[in-house]
């Protein structure tokens, strides 16, 4: 039984009746969390120690998700359906997005080459989308061009030539400024610059692990097939 999560769950499942609580970057008291007499905590990406060693201080049982890959978030999710006694509808929610990532239409060029991408969690300092996200664009029919959860200066994204910029700034939905993006200065011969490029995705489609991606996946999708229309 579920009986808590935090602010940001409520964008992606159905639980806005659950208390809140924090999170694993940020938590403002434990005792909310113990209040509820959990039997387990799941916790993820992304971690700060700080607030991981206030956890590990309580008697609690506490269980940190930290895929890489699609692969691993399968397995996370085969693992919670494990614990939860729910093992076939896990195999079965596994199927379903590996079905609807099937059904994505990858982009095609006359060039026979993917559209470099470059995906952006956060920009100060300037960090990659997760790494599972270059599986992502994969799918859709383009390449990531930095490798994905690190910080990357500008130099490096300059050097790496991008087509197309995605702004999926953690926890701010579709806020991302790519006025932000075009105005920096060491972008400015870029092709995704100077092509007008830059692409908001609602970074919960992008930086969660689990079913959410398929969306973001068929946004990508999108977004690509619309620069591979233009001469």
């Amino acid at each position: 039984m579920l009986v808590g999560v935090t602010k940001w769950c409520a964008d992606v499942a159905p639980v806005a009746k659950l208390p809140k609580l924090g999170d694993c970057w940020h938590m403002e008291s434990v005792e909310a969390i113990l209040l509820l007499k959990p039997t387990l905590v799941i916790g993820s990406v992304p971690y700060k120690p700080e607030t991981v060693a206030k956890l590990l201080e309580q008697p609690l049982n506490f269980l940190a998700m930290n895929p890489r890959t699609l692969a691993d978030i399968e397995n996370d999710i085969r693992m919670l359906g494990g614990i939860a006694g729910r093992a076939a509808a896990a195999q079965h929610l596994i199927r379903k997005m590996r079905a609807r990532f099937d059904t994505i239409p990858k982009s095609s060029r006359k060039a026979n080459r993917p559209v470099r991408v470059y995906s952006e969690a956060w920009p100060n300092p300037r960090i990659a989308s997760p790494p599972w996200v270059a599986e992502i664009v994969k799918i859709a029919g383009g390449e990531m061009v930095v490798r994905g959860g690190e910080r990357v200066s500008e130099e490096q994204v300059a050097e790496a030539a991008p087509e197309l910029i995605v702004l999926a700034w953690a926890a701010t939905g579709k806020k991302a400024d790519p006025k932000q993006t075009y105005g920096v200065a060491a972008w400015k011969n870029v092709p995704a610059i100077r092509n007008r490029q830059v692409h908001v995705i609602s970074d919960e489609l992008l930086n969660t692990p689990g079913p959410p991606l398929v969306a973001g996946a068929m946004e990508l999708a999108r977004i690509l097939h619309g620069i591979n229309r233009k001469p």
